[in-house]
């Protein structure tokens, strides 16, 4: 063998990029600054440091600075899905929860009417001025009719469910609460405060921010401004008292190894000060919104709005551009689709494309289309149902969704469950018929007074029965997913109504593919102690 055909040996020159071993390598991640971490993920594509490597060579002020170089000045958007940040949104209404996790790539999770009593939550009150009174006692009136519709029919429905043997008492109190609460939660108002968490990547962040920064809600704004804040200055650490005490023991020890241990583990970590610094409201959507608006009271005028089912399945023959105009339309009205449709088709090309041009012309050169131009979706359900059923229906990430604005122009929904006592059963229908119209009524006061945003402000006062509309767009898959998972009989009886219409939707424009969805009849009356 020949001296340059020998390998590597200590004796012989050092290489400084020693040959990849033929292993993968595979480790989990723990610790790192978010935006840390993303810019080390980021140097994949520009270096052949391993992970290791690279987060022992960065610090904070490098990855500002490489992020701010090719986030901000090249546009290279994705270093920011690198990052991910867990936040806790807490004490926040439901219109204002509604708004926060209106996003396409969104993970977290919220408090469930249906396990928690919301009479102890308590509610935000919007700026009312002289109305605030009228505003608290509505509130007040619907939280004392949740209490009263809440024990109503648990007492209901434990004198029509003996508790079986097998079955620990604790545990039948629990399943029966939850039905019962799942009947009181279409009379808490969407002011009613709640909690939740949400692990989102740095870029989903930054629009979030900067889409609840332009929001009609000051108190949609002010979140906007908070979560901001959040995730600018130090990060609450969950390890900070443990640490606290083991730095101050090393110290009484080792005053100068206290002090490298303190700052090792009790250094404030900013989690994403720099994706975020720019976030701001966005021209475009606020602009957009308004003339899309304008162009919808324009093209349907006063004419009354039709009546529509409760899942109602489009037809995908009209032209992608007859699409694109209605679905910028929709959310800004209180129309079903077709009927926003039959107008559309009727206009001449040219003005159909006026309409389309309106939802792009105001777009910055970061902006992302509007949702609206996502279309071509070969499934598509115009779904009016209430709003507590419509937050459930909300998670579902793999659709477009399009959510037309709270009113009370579609009435609201009385909550029935086959097989479980009705409201009338339960001698509570009048109470609960009573406490939504004094809520509508209310409702239609605030609306008309005159007080600085007015119009957002009144809907707090808006119970959950409300009736709201929103367009789904989806594949065949999303389609049999949501009907299947929201059709069992563990679910609440509002989203199970919606899953077996669209499935029943779905079978009668495409009867031989009905046999792929397995699914369960909501109309059958369920075993009510079955979660």
């Amino acid at each position: 063998m020949s001296e340059s055909q020998k390998p590597s040996s200590p004796a012989n020159e050092p290489i400084d990029h020693p040959i990849p071993a033929s292993e993968t390598d595979v480790y989990a991640i723990h610790g790192a600054d978010p935006e840390v971490l993303a810019y080390a993920m980021a140097k994949y594509s520009r270096s052949s440091l391993t992970m290791k490597e690279s987060l022992a060579e960065i610090s904070s002020q490098r990855a500002e600075q490489f992020l701010n170089t090719f986030y901000f000045a090249y546009g290279h958007r994705s270093i920011a899905d690198l990052a991910h940040i867990p936040f806790a949104i807490e004490r926040l209404s439901l219109l204002a929860a509604i708004e926060l996790v209106d996003e396409q790539r969104w993970d977290g999770q919220e408090r469930s009417t249906r396990y928690q009593n919301f009479r102890r939550s308590g509610w935000f009150t919007p700026a009312l001025g002289s109305e605030t009174p009228k505003f608290t006692a509505a509130v007040e009136a619907l939280f004392s009719n949740y209490e009263k519709i809440s024990s109503g029919m648990l007492a209901a429905l434990k004198a029509a469910i003996p508790q079986p043997e097998s079955m620990k008492p604790e545990a039948y109190e629990r399943t029966l609460k939850a039905r019962a609460f799942d009947v009181a939660r279409y009379l808490l108002p969407l002011a009613t405060n709640t909690s939740l968490g949400q692990i989102v990547n740095a870029r989903t962040l930054e629009t979030q921010v900067s889409r609840l920064l332009t929001s009609d809600f000051a108190e949609v704004r002010q979140l906007g401004e908070k979560l901001r804040t959040a995730a600018s200055e130090p990060a609450w650490n969950v390890q900070h008292a443990a640490a606290e005490v083991l730095c101050e023991e090393i110290a009484s020890l080792d005053a100068d190894c206290g002090e490298r241990v303190h700052e090792a583990f009790l250094r404030p970590v900013k989690t994403a000060p720099t994706l975020v610094k720019y976030a701001a409201p966005n021209d475009y959507q606020r602009q957009t919104r308004s003339e899309l608006a304008h162009a919808a009271a324009t093209l349907m005028g006063s004419q009354p709005i039709a009546a529509a089912p409760l899942v109602d399945l489009l037809d995908g023959d009209e032209p992608l551009e007859i699409e694109l105009a209605t679905s910028l339309l929709y959310p800004h009205c209180h129309y079903p689709y077709r009927q926003v449709r039959h107008q559309v088709a009727a206009l001449s090309a040219n003005q159909r494309g006026e309409i389309t041009s309106l939802g792009a012309k105001h777009r910055g050169r970061h902006d992302e289309l509007l949702r609206s131009f996502s279309s071509g979706h070969s499934l598509r359900f115009d779904i009016l149902m209430d709003i507590g059923g419509f937050r459930d229906m909300h998670r579902h990430r793999r659709c477009v969704q399009l959510l037309q604005r709270y009113t009370d122009l579609h009435g609201y929904d009385e909550p029935i469950c086959p097989g479980q006592p009705t409201l009338a059963e339960a001698g509570l229908e009048a109470a609960y018929t009573a406490a939504l119209d004094s809520a509508y009524a209310t409702y239609r006061q605030l609306r008309d007074s005159g007080v600085q945003e007015a119009v957002q402000s009144a809907q707090y006062c808006l119970p959950l029965a409300t009736r709201c509309r929103s367009l789904f767009k989806m594949d065949f898959a999303e389609a049999l997913y949501i009907s299947e998972l929201r059709s069992g009989v563990a679910g609440h009886f509002s989203y199970r109504r919606v899953a077996w219409e669209m499935y029943r939707e779905v079978a009668r424009k495409h009867p031989s593919l009905a046999q792929y969805f397995r699914i369960e009849d909501v109309h059958e009356p369920v075993d009510l102690l079955r979660r």
